[in-house]
């Protein structure tokens, strides 16, 4: 049981009301209780949520972290390897290796 005159009022069937109507009815400590968004109009529960990736936060952590092939990483290497490309030393190293397996 619990103590006396130490507990709020329970009102088993406190109203909840969004937009000037009452949507449900819930236990709580106060007879109604408004509030602004609930499950039945919140876009993540209704189906409506669009995912944006605006900031492109994947692309943002892969340049900070020079991880993956982005478009500033794979800039860089693409600048580096056109200059190996053109010395002859590089393209016979890679076909001995291709003979011999």
């Amino acid at each position: 049981m619990p103590k006396p005159d130490i507990h709020p009022t329970w009102y088993p069937d406190a109203k909840v009301i969004c937009n000037g109507e009452v949507v449900m009815t819930t236990g709580s400590t106060q007879p109604e209780l408004t509030v602004d968004v609930w499950s039945g109009n919140h876009p993540f529960y209704t189906g409506t949520q669009k995912i944006l990736d605006t900031e492109g936060r994947v692309d943002r952590f892969m340049r900070k972290y020079g991880m993956g092939s982005t478009d500033s990483a794979s800039g860089t290497k693409k600048a580096a390897k056109p200059a190996e490309a053109p010395s002859e030393a590089a393209e016979p190293a890679a076909e001995p290796a291709a003979a011999e397996a």
